[in-house]
């Protein structure tokens, strides 16, 4: 007879930062963890008593070293993992940011490398599948769809 896990819901909040760079194309920022070979989008856990938005902000501050403003809502991603024994149901929320000051390399200790990559090479390099489908809404917003 197998156990079954407890389940445990999961938020998190984060953004697809984005600038237009040489020949005016969007350029989204992706971090990556070397150990791992992830590379993924900003992402972060509220803290006690933070709305979903402030988190976002924070958690993409941190993580890029940028200073962001929010932007229009971009969508959700949800997920299932297990770690420590507890099966996780996560709900990761998104928003479009858009850098106004700040430097990638002033990112925190959580990534290797934060940078900015076009659209498209971004779309390829993330490790996720949902996240290159934000990716992928982004720049269709932006008015630059990337070729799938």
């Amino acid at each position: 007879m197998s156990r079954k896990l407890p389940i445990h819901e999961a938020v998190s909040a984060g953004g697809v930062v984005w600038r237009r760079g040489p020949g005016d194309r969007i350029e989204v920022v992706v971090c990556g963890r070397r150990a791992d070979r992830i590379w993924g989008l900003p992402k972060g856990t509220p803290d006690s008593g933070e709305v979903i938005e402030q988190t976002a902000l924070r958690e993409v501050q941190e993580e890029t070293g940028l200073e962001v403003r929010l932007g229009e809502r971009l969508g959700s991603i949800e997920y299932w993992f297990t770690a420590g024994g507890v099966r996780y149901h996560k709900q990761v929320h998104h928003w479009m940011m858009e850098p106004v000051g700040g430097d990638v390399s002033h990112h925190d200790h959580e990534f290797d490398e934060v940078r900015w990559l076009p659209a498209a090479e971004a779309y390829e390099k993330l490790t996720y599948e949902g996240e290159r489908g934000l990716i992928a809404e982004a720049a269709r917003k932006l008015g630059e769809p990337i070729d799938l």
